[in-house]
């Protein structure tokens, strides 16, 4: 008999846990959550104060079981499942199941996995947590009761197997707006003027001084009229204005700034980023992951401290306690840091290895000194004109925290943190201008979303938590309402006016603009899931709404309010609207009429189709006749598409030519654009291919290289049965028999395989799955 058991969520957190506890622990996981609400009738008693119906997840059964033996055969049950509402719910839901009893169960947190840590929660048990329990319960209750109602009004009223949810109708919301906003708006063009003159340097050398002008002109005629100015007049040093001026670190991270900061610096999606951290975590080498406290303790700022005066110097260390400005902040324990704050690099793949180099950076600059500076700003004035050229340096006098740490921004590109350092100047001073230069500049659109800025405006507004952020970000793409993805930008043409040597000359140049990188876009069925929403349920889809059923569930937590009452002032209203809702909206498939093809006289329009966006040419008719569909290009969104860009579409399927004889066409089908030839169907090379005009070599080439492909896939074949094939597959070797496949046996060489150990390996196969899925 085991005297103690300790149940935690995870193996690898089981593994780093038994090491600190000895041989009288038994330490396992549960693999997560080991029951949830039930499928059918939503998992919610309605009639009886909103109480769930949980039930043990199929694929928990066995754990269960395993986990019911070891918890009868133990003395003491310790539950150390992580310390917020999650983990004091999973802590409940293997009490109850388990049916352990309160003198024998204890509960233990700890924000780290470190020895101390785990000795000092042994020492310290507590009784579950119910109020945090009953907030996690209103959570998951409220959003199932949400999901569960709207959704089959979305099936009814837009398309079939849509979904809603009160936190990720109202993320795709902020996105599509945004697409909006940029879907609206309309550049403006003004002229920045720079100016580099030249000055001799100490050793008598010529230095450059760049210098950009401190108005912009709206026109052409007046930058021109400026530059001609420039022509006759004596350029000089008017001011000279030096002054000190410090920065200081960034806080400690939270699970918000930790995602951003992955993103920007190391390129890491959010979930990406929890998941690694996560595993970080569970082998003991940074604090829990899931918080919105800067705060650390006491021990981690003095072991900080002496890390950085033995690597620094004493000038560098500057104690400093953070305190959580965000809005409903909860779980108030400690920010993400090293575990040990003495070791800079620990052991791992190189994603924990960098993201814990990026935690460990940060933690240990939130306690150093400020950098100081010395900012450097020279006015030149120009004779003749009013307006004053404007020069900045920047020196580092002392580099404290910078040493270790640079916190990024959303917009890297917007100008350099180090500036340059200017050339030694003096009052008076005459200039001479090497050249003078007015480049029209574009006014910029709103920026889309990032997953890390919409994580960042997620918590400003205060909807979701710590625990949220990267699962919605991952449910709003899976359900096809967003997409993150790369767009190249377009040319733009641009005015440059030059003065150099007395001369004026004029440019038109090009540049590339507006290119997007893992930006999220909302999709056709987004926006149109977001309009009906926005339409019926506005109080789902308010953003104060969101963050106040949020603050709700913290005073839950907090004993402050009890959570069923909670649900009921939520779900009796909200179940009358969707009632209402169902007889009064409108079924919507975003359809626009764009106008009539010039050739035919028939209609166009687009819409939301089985398959995704399409246009469509022409009507149903009595007599028979069937529209026209084609799929929208990859971009392209019902709002904008225009009716020469719809027609466009229809010009598929295209015959391009013949080879060896037989007619090759390009279309699109319903997994992308192909290339038909031959009663054969070779993919187009995603990116790199368009169907509206790749042309026959390259068909040609593609056509050659599925075939050798397919060559290269043929191990052997057999005249007696035509349709019996030994084929070579991404998972290796396989047999292929009137259209279905067979594995081979690792090891077995599948070149010596003759036709009757064929037909006994297709004889031993599976039998075939009857019925279809639902």
């Amino acid at each position: 008999m085991q005297d103690n058991l300790v149940i935690v969520e995870s193996p690898a957190k089981a593994k780093t846990i038994e090491k600190f506890l000895g041989k009288d622990f038994h330490v396992t996981s549960s693999m997560g959550h080991i029951r949830d609400l039930e499928k059918k009738d939503a998992g919610i008693d309605l009639e009886n104060n909103y109480v769930p119906k949980y039930v043990v997840s199929p694929d928990k059964k066995k754990i269960v079981t395993e986990l019911k033996k070891l918890a009868k055969d133990a003395k003491q049950v310790w539950i150390a499942s992580d310390e917020d509402r999650e983990g004091e719910a999973i802590a409940w839901h293997l009490q109850e199941v388990l049916k352990l009893k309160p003198e024998k169960t204890k509960r233990i947190v700890f924000h780290e996995i470190t020895k101390d840590a785990i000795l000092k929660a042994v020492k310290n048990p507590r009784p579950i947590d119910i109020n945090l329990v009953n907030a996690q319960q209103a959570r998951r209750v409220l959003d199932r009761l949400v999901g569960f109602e709207v959704s089959p009004v979305l099936w009814k009223k837009v398309k079939p197997s849509l979904s809603a949810g009160r936190v990720q109708s109202v993320a795709v919301r902020l996105i599509v707006e945004r697409e909006r906003e940029i879907i609206n708006f309309e550049s403006t063009s003004a002229f920045r003027v720079t100016a580099v003159f030249l000055v001799p340097d100490d050793k008598g050398n010529t230095v450059e001084l760049k210098a950009e002008l401190n108005k912009r002109f709206e026109t052409k005629a007046e930058a021109q009229k400026f530059l001609e100015k420039c022509q006759t007049a004596e350029f000089s040093i008017a001011d000279i204005q030096t002054r000190p001026s410090k920065r200081t670190p960034a806080a400690p991270f939270t699970t918000s700034t930790l995602q951003q900061e992955a993103s920007r610096k190391l390129g890491f999606s959010v979930s990406q980023t929890m998941s690694v951290a996560q595993r970080l975590y569970e082998s003991g080498k940074i604090t829990y992951m899931r918080t919105d406290s800067v705060n650390l303790s006491d021990l981690a700022i003095n072991t900080s401290k002496s890390t950085i005066i033995n690597t620094h110097g004493e000038k560098y260390h500057k104690y400093r306690q953070y305190t959580t400005k965000s809005k409903g902040a909860q779980e108030a324990h400690e920010a993400i840091r090293p575990t040990y704050m003495d070791q800079e690099e620990v052991s791992g793949t190189a994603q924990e290895k960098r993201l814990y180099e990026l935690i460990w950076k940060r933690t240990i600059a939130s306690q150093m000194a400020d950098a100081e500076l010395e900012r450097t700003t020279v006015s030149i004035k120009v004779s003749n004109t009013s307006e004053v050229f404007q020069a900045t340096g920047e020196v580092i006098k002392f580099d404290g925290f910078l040493r270790v740490y640079l916190e990024s921004t959303d917009n890297e590109d917007e100008g350099s943190d180090a500036k340059s350092l200017l050339p030694p100047v003096k009052t008076n001073q005459v200039l001479r201008a090497n050249f003078i230069e007015a480049t029209e500049r574009f006014s910029q659109k709103p920026p889309r979303y990032t997953e890390a800025s919409l994580v960042k405006k997620l918590e400003e507004q205060g909807i979701g938590r710590p625990s949220t952020y990267a699962p919605t970000i991952t449910t709003i793409q899976n359900r096809g309402y967003v997409v993150k993805e790369d767009r190249p930008g377009v040319e733009r043409e641009y005015i440059q006016l030059t003065l150099k040597n007395g001369k004026l000359s004029d440019k038109t140049k090009v540049e590339t603009t507006g290119a997007e990188k893992s930006k999220l876009f909302p999709t056709d069925i987004g926006m149109v899931v977001n309009d009906f929403l926005m339409k019926y349920f506005d109080q789902i889809m308010d953003y104060s709404f969101t963050a106040n059923v949020e603050v709700e569930f913290d005073e839950i937590a907090d004993g402050k309010r009890v959570w069923n009452e909670v649900i009921d002032e939520f779900y009796k209203p909200f179940h009358q609207h969707i009632e209402n809702a169902l007889e009064v909206s409108e079924r919507t498939n975003g359809e626009r009429v764009l106008g009539d093809d010039p050739k035919t006289g028939l209609p166009v329009s687009v819409k939301i189709g089985r398959y995704g966006p399409l246009a469509q040419l022409g009507e149903a008719t009595e007599e028979g006749e069937k529209p026209q569909f084609a799929s929208l290009r990859p971009g392209q969104i019902l709002e904008t598409i225009t009716l020469e860009e719809a027609l466009e579409l229809f010009k598929l399927p295209r015959e391009i030519g013949e080879y060896e004889g037989k007619k090759v066409k390009v279309n699109i089908g319903r997994f992308g654009p192909y290339i038909q030839h031959d009663s054969k169907f070779v993919s187009l090379e995603k990116n790199v291919d368009d169907p509206y005009s790749v042309e026959l070599p390259r068909a040609i080439e593609l056509i050659e290289a599925k075939r050798e492909k397919d060559r290269n896939a043929l191990i052997k074949t057999f005249e007696e049965e035509p349709e019996l094939r030994i084929l070579n597959g991404r998972w290796g070797p396989y047999i292929s028999y009137k259209k279905k496949n067979y594995k081979i046996a690792k090891g077995t060489e599948a070149e010596k395989l003759s036709l009757e150990d064929c037909m006994k390996i297709i004889e031993a196969g599976p039998a075939p799955k009857k019925g279809r899925k639902k």
